[in-house]
Order: C-alpha cells, then structure tokens, then sequence
C-alpha cells in the first residue's frame, strides 16, 4: 500500500481538497504543515520542484501541483467519470474552482493594501462570485445534484473543500442562495470519510 505525506502551510488553501480526497480514499497520510513565514519554509523553497506548496509525497517521491494531485488521486479513487470525455468535463470544472479560488482568495481576500483590497472586494462581490455561483449552480441542477455526470466525482469534492475559504472571503455562507450546491455540499460532507476529517482538522479560516 502507498504511504502518503502532504505537505502544505497551516491553512486549508490547495490542500484542502487534497485532504479531502485522501480521507476520501480512506488512506492515512501525514498532514505536514509548514509555517510561513519561517527558516523552515525558507529552507525548503529552493528544494521543490517549483518552489510551492503543496507537494504530495507518494513513497517517499516528491509530487507538485494540485490540480494534477487531485486528477491522480481521484483516478486511484474511481471519482474521473466513466470516459475521456467526463474526465475532460471534470478537469474543466475544477480549474474553474482552482480560478475562482484564486481570484476571491488569493486576489482579494488576502490583499494588503487596505485601499487596493476595498476595490477588489467590489468586483469580486460584484462579478467574480456570482459568475462562478451561477455557473456552478446550473451545472449541478443539470446534472442530477453534482457538478458532473450525474454521480460524484473528485470536482464535487473541490468545490466542498473550498467552500468554508470562500465563506470566509464572501462574509456569509457561500451556499446559502444556491440550493443544488447547498445540497451538494451537505451530500459531500455528509460522507462518513470525508466528516471525520472535518470533525478532526484545525479550525481555520481560510
């Protein structure tokens, strides 16, 4: 059996949904957290194969990147679709999440400069979350209560791992005027894997 060992900052960022899918797959790993700023981070950097977190090692072997840790890990745990062409429509989706991520928290939410953040926070609240709402909202209405195909598959669990982020940036739960994703996520984190990692993980805000 693989042995496992994330390693990312004490926040729930691109680890998340990393997290999720490893409790998912009912696997332990060593959830590794590195502080940041610190002579840790800093030491380790220059050693990654892009100098950023997350990495996953897998037997010992260094792996980068979240999105192709997330596409490797749901192909271990049966969440790809059942054709190329699901898979294809799943990766689409969850670079979708991976960008409105980036864009709510990353761009805005974790903005310095007071002023530039007061002006990020008007088009994200404006345009940014409720293109992405919509377009989420729609795809699981079509597709029978998850963002796919009609079953679960590793965007619905994406979308859950970075929804308490999302709430954190919107000020308000990011589901509440959404039903289909509100009840994808109670789906998802109703799942007995996925809720003992929930009950269990540091509270974080983002």
């Amino acid at each position: 059996m693989a042995s496992y060992k994330l390693i990312y900052f004490n926040v729930m960022g691109l680890g998340e949904p990393i997290r999720f899918l490893l409790s998912y797959g009912g696997v332990d790993f060593e959830d590794v957290r590195v502080s940041h700023p610190s002579e840790e981070w800093t030491k380790m950097k220059p050693t990654l194969p892009f100098g950023q977190l997350p990495v996953l090692e897998i037997n010992g072997k260094v792996y980068s990147q979240t999105l192709p840790i997330c596409r490797y890990l749901a192909k271990q745990f049966n969440l790809l679709g059942k054709t190329d062409l699901d898979t294809l429509q799943i990766d689409s989706i969850a670079m979708g999440l991976h960008d409105f991520r980036r864009l709510t928290i990353s761009n805005y939410y974790r903005e310095q400069d007071p002023v530039l953040k007061a002006k990020k926070k008007v088009d994200v609240m404006t345009n940014v979350i409720p293109f992405y709402l919509n377009r989420l909202e729609e795809l699981a209405k079509n597709n029978g209560g998850y963002l796919h195909g009609g079953q679960l598959s590793y965007a619905d669990l994406f979308f859950v791992a970075i929804t308490d982020a999302l709430s954190t940036a919107y000020e308000s739960e990011i589901t509440k005027d959404t039903p289909h994703l509100k009840s994808l996520k109670e789906k998802v984190l109703a799942i007995p894997n996925i809720k003992a990692w929930v009950e269990k993980r540091p509270k974080l805000e983002f």
